[in-house]
């Protein structure tokens, strides 16, 4: 692991993301290395030549966080590393944000695959407006060591419980969903007694690991690669039209709250033009 720290002159910055106003990313780089992370783009604007996983920069900043400017704002931690990758351990700069933030009013959504943010416990029972997503797509463990080097769903599952027990809003964010590989309902039975809301995001492949992950699907599982050749090299998005539907359904028999993020890139954009729209 190659780790470098460097000095930024602020950990907040503005967010296009559908679903924030700002964003903080403690880290630049992520070892969970996921093999299909659309943060691996990071390392065009980086420098870094290493491959995605194996490289990691701290940042340190000496400028205070502006909580008056995030008031009534909504904040994601994070969008392009996981805050609590395994050199948080060390590191601790997602905790020194979190004491920054205890006591302002804004509305903060934490993201990980990781149980290391049980760490951080007291501070989150002390924020008023605070959820975590905890992303999971299997129940393989073994598909999951194949995919990345994050907790085990076992423990993501247990830690979105110690949450829900503790009072904090607990989403799990089923993405990336695998065509014919994530079994959602399965998902949604063993853990809708803590989970508080689901979030579903389709399965994106793009750039360098596009081809990774389809050479996978072929090599693991052949009979289903047909599949993700008509998906994504023949761009047909009948699957996930008819998935979103068939979630929508089951999700509303089950009776529990869900945002679908299928078409993250039109809601992208749809926020961008509601901005212009103000401006004017």
């Amino acid at each position: 692991m190659v780790i470098k720290e460097v000095h930024v002159n602020d950990l907040v910055t503005k967010s296009n993301l559908p679903a924030s106003d700002y964003v903080i990313n403690p880290y630049v780089g992520c070892p969970h290395g996921c093999k299909y992370c659309y943060a691996s783009f990071m390392k065009r604007f980086t420098g870094h030549s290493e491959e995605w996983g194996t490289f990691i920069d701290v940042k340190r900043c000496d400028k205070k966080i502006n909580g008056k400017k995030l008031e009534g704002k909504r904040v994601f931690l994070s969008s392009v590393t996981d805050c609590y990758n395994q050199y948080e351990e060390e590191y601790r700069l997602t905790r020194n944000i979190l004491e920054q933030l205890v006591d302002v009013d804004c509305i903060l959504n934490i993201s990980t695959k990781s149980k290391l943010i049980l760490r951080d416990l007291d501070l989150l029972k002390q924020m008023k407006n605070i959820e975590v997503s905890m992303s999971i797509n299997t129940m393989d463990e073994e598909f999951k060591k194949d995919m990345d080097n994050a907790s085990s769903i076992k423990d993501r599952l247990d830690t979105l419980k110690i949450l829900h027990e503790n009072g904090i809003r607990t989403v799990l964010f089923m993405s990336p969903m695998f065509p014919f590989l994530t079994d959602y309902k399965t998902l949604i039975n063993v853990s809708k007694d803590y989970v508080d809301e689901y979030w579903f995001e389709n399965l994106n492949l793009r750039g360098s690991y596009k081809m990774t992950i389809l050479n996978y699907i072929k090599d693991k599982f052949p009979d289903i690669y047909p599949e993700y050749v008509r998906i994504y090299l023949n761009n047909d998005n009948t699957y996930w039209e008819n998935l979103a539907l068939e979630i929508n359904d089951f999700c509303e028999h089950e009776k529990v709250e869900f945002i679908n993020y299928f078409y993250h890139d039109k809601l992208v954009v749809e926020k961008r033009i509601s901005k212009v729209n103000l401006l004017n």
